[in-house]
């Protein structure tokens, strides 16, 4: 079973999630928020990577920085 990993960050200037991935070329997918997004994710890969019949795995890392004013 192949895995792919998959970075969500949080984009503030657009309030929406993004996803990338080294491991599948051509990933760029953003959505209003993680369920919506890895969702998207999920049909996404198979087709970017053309496959078809086969169990995948794809793990999902999310990061969102906060800057703090004091």
């Amino acid at each position: 079973m192949n895995e792919y990993r998959i970075l969500l960050t949080w984009d503030d200037e657009a309030y929406v999630w993004l996803a990338s991935s080294e491991d599948v070329p051509g990933l760029a997918l953003e959505a209003g928020s993680l369920d919506a997004l890895m969702e998207r994710v999920k049909y996404a890969v198979p087709d970017l990577l053309d496959i078809k019949d086969a169990d995948i795995k794809i793990n999902f890392r999310a990061e969102r920085l906060t800057e703090l004013h004091v």
